[in-house]
Order: structure tokens, then sequence, then C-alpha cells
């Protein structure tokens, strides 16, 4: 890339998007800066601290019903992809790229985040990981529908959007299965009575954990790649199919992206955005409330779909008002610098996590984390990890070095 085209994809950008990008990679490489961890230290001597269980509620994931922070990572992603597509591909069609080309690149894309997401999940197997409900692999296959989907009319748009989650909440509905026994569990899917009685109370069988149709889909097709044993069930309870209903978190964020094109003024498109945020949040509520669909981020149900996109919202309006229509941008530079080369730091972090905490203590001692004293401990690690990558980042930002698939 010359320096010419190193400064206009800078100048290009939507500043607000980098943010929040940088926002959740910033969360996700600094492990929410050890606060979970904290959370844990702290509730051994008091378990009853509203304080520290809703701190702890916040930095992982729910074990299945409902949503916290931690939770709103990976449509977070979803959702920024889809608000970037616009941007991307209509640069490209300025540039001159056929409809053929740009189709070519969105398939090349497809493959490269699947692979990416297969050897980053395998780091640390002894042989490849067939996983593919790795945030990347979601995306990569994705990624080539969404881009069909582009410069498509609002109503072409919509229509898809609503096939796709009645399709795959009928997919889940029409499924024979009797759930989870609520007295003896199912242990042969890694599912304990206490655990069933704790988050599947009242819940419809047809979103048990490891006894729905994404279970039964997961183990016929993980089966078929080399193993050393069989796939019997995922630990966490998700599913290939995931895809399907977040390609849907993907389409809303490219009609916003779409939209933040317009010719609207700043004003109207925050207005636009949070109302759709606030309005998707109720409805979401809503189809968990009346007993239709459950929101469960786990496999994606379409009620999750709906209502992570409203924080997805939410939370870019926000920035959207505060850096590009308010102009306050010097307090989110950290933000900035991590949001251009998301890429490189999601591979940082999932790759050289042990390896920079190590280095830490080989060169400032083995107790380098602990002078805050053994509560703060995994907050200090987290934070000095997260700065290593953060550093980083701060030198190919200078060097206008930019990492894109």
């Amino acid at each position: 890339m010359s320096a010419e085209s190193k400064e206009s994809f800078v100048a290009q950008r939507l500043q607000s998007l980098d943010a929040y990008r940088g926002l959740i990679m910033v969360a996700l490489a600094f492990q929410a800066f050890g606060l979970l961890g904290v959370a844990k230290n702290h509730l051994k001597d008091n378990p009853s601290s509203s304080f520290w269980n809703a701190i702890a509620y916040q930095t992982e994931h729910t074990e299945w019903l409902g949503c916290g922070f931690w939770d709103l990572i990976q449509p977070s992603f979803m959702f920024m992809v889809g608000v970037s597509m616009p941007y991307s591909y209509a640069g490209r069609k300025k540039r001159g790229d056929t409809s053929k080309q740009m189709l070519g690149h969105a398939i090349r894309r497809s493959f490269v985040l699947i692979f990416l997401g297969i050897f980053l999940i395998s780091n640390f197997d002894k042989r490849t990981s067939w996983f593919l409900t790795n945030v990347l692999t979601q995306i990569g296959l994705a990624y080539t529908f969404l881009f069909l989907l582009w410069d498509r009319s609002f109503r072409v748009q919509s229509i898809a959007a609503v096939v796709l989650l009645v399709g795959t909440w009928l997919l889940y509905v029409t499924y024979p299965s009797s759930g989870v026994n609520m007295m003896t569990g199912s242990p042969e899917v890694g599912i304990r009575a206490e655990w069933a009685q704790q988050n599947l109370t009242g819940v419809d069988p047809a979103w048990h954990k490891n006894a729905n149709v994404g279970h039964a889909i997961e183990v016929q097709v993980l089966n078929q790649f080399p193993r050393d044993t069989p796939f019997i069930a995922s630990t966490g309870g998700y599913a290939l199919i995931n895809f399907i209903p977040s390609l849907v978190t993907m389409l809303f964020g490219m009609m916003i992206g779409e939209w933040l094109r317009s010719q609207r003024s700043g004003q109207q498109k925050a207005i636009v955005m949070a109302v759709c945020g606030f309005g998707a949040l109720l409805v979401g509520e809503l189809l968990e409330w009346t007993g239709i669909c459950p929101v469960i981020k786990r496999i994606w149900t379409p009620s999750w779909a709906v209502y992570s996109t409203g924080w997805c919202l939410l939370i870019l309006s926000m920035l959207y008002v505060i850096i590009d229509l308010g102009q306050y941008r010097r307090w989110a530079f950290p933000l900035l610098v991590v949001g251009m080369n998301s890429i490189a730091i999601y591979c940082m972090s999932m790759i050289l996590k042990p390896w920079t905490g190590e280095t830490w203590k080989r060169h400032f001692g083995p107790h380098v984390f602990d002078f805050a004293g053994p509560m703060w401990e995994p907050m200090v690690r987290s934070t000095m990890i997260g700065l290593a990558f953060w550093m980083i980042c701060y030198v190919m930002y200078r060097q206008k070095i930019f990492v894109r698939v």
C-alpha cells in the first residue's frame, strides 16, 4: 500500500465504527482487564456481594438465557462487519471493480476467515480442531451470502432478514426433541441435572442445550472431519448453524452502514439508530416474554439476533454522536489504534497471551503481577498483557501498517 493510499485509507474511515471495534478488541485483548478473576477472588470471601456478582455476570458468558456485556462481543463483531461492508465495496466499485471481481473477493475473504478461525482455535491442540463456531469462522461462513445482499433494496434486505429468522425459528421448533430431562439431566452430552434445573426450567425443549436441531446438525457435520474421538457435544452448547441467524445480525449492520452512507443529516442518522436500537431490544424481550423464542446467545436464537442488534445499535449511535457529530475524538485515540488493526490484535490475543505473560515474568520476576496483592493479580496480569499488544498496534498505527483480510 502506497503512502497516499494509506493516508486515504485512514481519512475515509468512519471513526465511531473504528472506536467501537477498538472498544470490543480492547475488552477481548485485555480480557476485560481481569475483572472476572478479581470478582471471583472477592466472591470467595463474600459470595453474596451484589457488586462482585454483577461484575462476574457482565464479564463472562451467561450459562444459557440472558445477556451480559461479554455476550455482546461476538454480535458486535458480526454487526460491525455488516456496517463496514457498504463502505468497503462502494470504494471498490468506485475504483472500477466489476461485480464478478467483488464477488470473487468476497468468496476469498470467506475462505480466509474460515481458515484463520480454525487455525487460531487449533493453536493449543495437538491436531486441527474442526470447530466452526469461532467468531471468524462464523463470519466467514456468512460473508459471501451477506455480499450477495449488498446493494439490494431495503425491501429485499428486510424480506431476507425475516425469512432467515423465521426459517431458523421453524427449524428449531419443528425438530422432534423431548429436550433435557430435568430430573436426571443428560450426562451423555454433558448436561448435569443441577445445571438443567437452574438454567432450563421453563424453557421449551426445542431450545434446550445439546438437545436441539443445532446440536444434531453439529454432530453430523463435525464427525465428517478427522478426529481422535467422535464428536458428541459442544461443552458450551454452540451450534454450527448459528451462522444463519448471525447472518441477519450482519445484514442489520449492513443496512445501518448504508444508512450512514446516505445523504441524511448526522442528527437524523443518530436518531434512527437509537430508535431502532430501543425497538430491537423491545422486540427481543417481547419474543422471550411471550414464549415465542427465548434470548439465547449460544445458539443465536432469532430473538437473540434482534435483541443483541439493539445493543449494537445503541453503542454505535452513542459513539457516532460523540465522535463523528460532536468531534470529541481525542479520548478515543487508544480505541482507534486498536480498531484500525483489529485482525492483528485479535490474532495476538488468541495466540500470544500465555507467552506474553511468561515473558513479563522472565524479565521482571515471577511476582511482577502481584504488586497490588493477590486479590488484584488477575487485573494487573490482564492489563500488562493487553498493554503489550496495544503497544504493537500503536507502532503499526504510527507506521501506517494496517492488516486487512
